[in-house]
């Protein structure tokens, strides 16, 4: 590491140490999930070091067990559908908090993004409570509402921190020259924020991906989903399928995150290349 001339031995020692701090409290974080992936192979089903052997065995397991099928079929239908409407409606409701003349705008946006703030446990009673008299307890379409109203915040926060820096006069000059606001709205401004709704998207999918405490309250035999069916595997047998359930979560964790990075990037280069 190379430090300017100017800079002191104590400025550079502070700054090592620094370095150092940051990087021990991000191992103390990541080990225990780390930890996970090498028992996830090993050939027998202790959860202990070192390993009696490597084996594949355990994600064989995961790919061909009816339950994992059908957790994993359950996620991936609530996930993608969840996602999609929350989409929709957090861009939408962006697009409407966006506008300085919308009255309560404070008010309206504290609302969009309570599911994030409310403790998911209260979310979860409610939810069951008020699900039960429509009959959406016990079946997918209930779960697809529930996690899209727990996305959605996501899609708001994201896509209105993009809006922040968008030029309305794009959208004028768009309009000015004959096109309609959905026209100028798909064309000129959709793929300018396009980052900040992908961003959202990609939480609002994570967020599905990876809850539990809803499908506890609102999902039966029949919708349970990965995070639940790994929960229902440590309570009631435990199995090194559960490791290499958590290893794939892991890893998609980590994709998602890369997708974060990306779209950051690409959002800045594009605000630059408006900008200029």
């Amino acid at each position: 590491m190379m430090f300017p001339a100017y800079v002191s031995w104590k400025g550079k020692t502070c700054h090592l140490a620094y370095r150092v701090f940051c990087g021990l409290l991000l191992a103390f974080l990541a080990l225990p999930v780390l930890v996970n992936i090498p028992l996830s192979f090993n050939s027998e089903p202790y959860f202990s070091y070192p390993l009696s052997g490597f084996s594949l065995k355990w994600y064989q397991e995961l790919l061909n067990e009816p339950q994992w099928l059908l957790a994993l079929k359950n996620t991936l239908i609530v996930g993608v559908a969840s996602t999609s409407i929350a989409t929709v409606l957090g861009v939408t409701a962006a697009l409407g908090l966006a506008e300085r003349d919308l009255p309560m705008r404070h008010i309206v946006k504290a609302i969009f993004i309570s599911p994030m703030v409310v403790p998911v446990v209260t979310a979860g009673v409610g939810m069951y409570f008020l699900y039960s008299k429509f009959d959406l307890t016990g079946n997918l379409l209930g779960l697809i509402i529930a996690h899209a109203a727990l996305g959605t915040p996501f899609v708001v926060m994201t896509v209105e921190a993009t809006l922040v820096g968008y030029n309305a006069s794009l959208t004028r000059a768009a309009r000015s020259l004959g096109a309609s606001p959905l026209y100028a709205f798909f064309k000129v401004k959709l793929p300018l924020i396009a980052p900040g709704v992908i961003s959202g998207a990609v939480f609002a999918f994570g967020t599905s991906f990876d809850e539990v405490v809803v499908v506890l309250f609102l999902g039966g035999v029949e919708q349970r989903t990965v995070p639940r069916q790994m929960w229902s595997g440590i309570r009631e047998q435990l199995s090194p399928t559960i490791l290499a359930a958590a290893t794939v979560l892991t890893v998609l964790s980590v994709l998602l995150l890369v997708v974060l990075e990306i779209l950051r990037r690409r959002g800045e280069q594009m605000r630059g290349a408006v900008s200029h």
